[in-house]
């Protein structure tokens, strides 16, 4: 497993090259046929490179090490610096999901049932708008798998059965 240290190198390493390249997420995103956030969190380390998209990035990015390649292969160290908080966007999403998050979550539960929205089998976008008003407006997708919650029944809990 990578540590801090490592993690900051390699991320570091990542982001000149991108820098280099000319290339912003959203067009390494359509190279790639990722979503633009999916490809940001792979050069922050925070989500892997699977091994069938690994060519397509490397055709987007050919000053890629394969180093570097394979570093993106292996499950990353998934962290956030705690200061991150403080930067205003980062603030601005946390206010707005605890803001909204509450009927958010009625909303879900009315439309599904006791349950939640998956932050493992997510999708997450960010795209630009034009407004009503004309102005540029931000627009972030989540799109996360449902996953109930479950009664917990002794008669399905599989490993309380294999100890009888």
């Amino acid at each position: 497993m990578e540590d801090s240290q490592t993690k900051a190198n390699v991320t570091r390493r990542l982001q000149i090259i991108k820098l280099r390249s000319g290339k912003t997420f959203n067009q390494i995103a359509k190279e790639t046929g990722l979503t633009n956030v999916y490809v940001a969190q792979l050069f922050k380390r925070q989500a892997q490179l699977k091994p069938e998209t690994a060519p397509k990035l490397r055709d987007a990015l050919p000053d890629l090490p394969e180093e570097l390649l394979d570093e993106m292969m292996k499950p990353p160290l998934r962290s956030y610096d705690p200061n991150l908080t403080q930067e205003p966007t980062v603030c601005r999403l946390n206010e707005a999901v605890m803001h909204f998050g509450e009927s958010i979550k009625e909303i879900i539960n009315e439309e599904f049932g006791d349950g939640i929205m998956s932050a493992i089998d997510f999708y997450c976008s960010v795209d630009k708008v034009k407004g009503v008003d004309g102005k540029e407006r931000v627009v972030v997708t989540f799109d996360g798998k449902y996953l109930p919650y479950t009664e917990q029944k002794t008669e399905h809990m599989v490993s309380r059965l294999r100890m009888q």
